[in-house]
């Protein structure tokens, strides 16, 4: 469970997060939406200690992130899986290498290395089950930087399940395709997440796409949260004008 006890996030004199007091349960689908700077990008940072709160807490399954040693928190950060809106992918490589750099924090770069030039046979076979559920196994071989911005947006949903995590976290991951494809990815990525019963937050700028695909919706603006519920019990106008 992710826990945020009246977290603030301050760059220089600017405060990018107020204050926040926050629940995520496990298994839940939480959507975050709001215009440009409204901090969904640095909530999402709090949530896998990428970023450490200025004031307050951030806590995950009661243990707080911010008074963790830099090995502790490797380890937190390990069952974490982070899709950033860049995808973070490594152009030269192939996709079964790329998806294999998911568990690059559990084997360290010696195991990693070991992986990206000898794959065991059951981590190939592990990789192609699922490329084949994201829809591009016959891709499993071409170098990334060949792919489509939605295949490798699917190469990057792929390793983010090959990490196997306990959370997701997606910062806009769809933002730079087209909405037919934006649909079917969102569609994508919160399907695998409910069957592996994972705890998905990503953040959304299109509230279409909030309120079909997701349970819970958090509106936000100027590093406050305005509204937070199911997407059927708010308002359509509170949401349309975060969007």
């Amino acid at each position: 469970m992710l826990e945020f006890q009246s977290a603030s996030l301050s760059y220089g004199g600017t405060k990018a997060l107020d204050a926040i007091d926050l629940t995520i349960r496990p298994g839940e689908q939480v959507c975050l939406i709001g215009p440009s700077g409204a901090g969904k990008s640095s909530l999402l940072g709090l949530m896998n200690g990428r970023l450490a709160a200025s004031e307050g807490s951030v806590l995950l399954d009661g243990k707080n992130l911010g008074e963790l040693s830099g090995q502790e928190l490797k380890g937190v950060r390990s069952t974490i899986a982070w899709v950033p809106q860049d995808l973070g992918l490594v152009p030269h490589l192939r996709v079964n290498q790329n998806v294999a750099c998911g568990r690059a924090a559990k084997k360290g770069l010696v195991g990693l290395l070991k992986s990206l030039l000898i794959m065991g046979k059951g981590e190939k076979e592990e990789i192609a089950s699922l490329l084949r559920r994201v829809g591009i196994e016959e891709k499993i071989f071409s170098r990334v930087d060949h792919l489509s911005g939605g295949q490798q947006q699917r190469v990057a949903i792929a390793r983010a399940l090959y990490q196997n995590p306990q959370i997701i976290l997606a910062d806009e991951p769809v933002s730079a395709v087209d909405p037919e494809r934006a649909k079917s990815l969102v569609e994508l990525l919160t399907g695998l997440a409910r069957e592996e019963k994972k705890t998905l937050v990503m953040s959304l700028h299109d509230v279409s796409l909030a309120r079909r695909y997701f349970d819970r919706v958090i509106g936000m603006r100027a590093g406050k949260i305005i509204v937070d519920g199911r997407p059927d019990e708010i308002g359509l106008e509170k949401l349309f004008r975060l969007d």
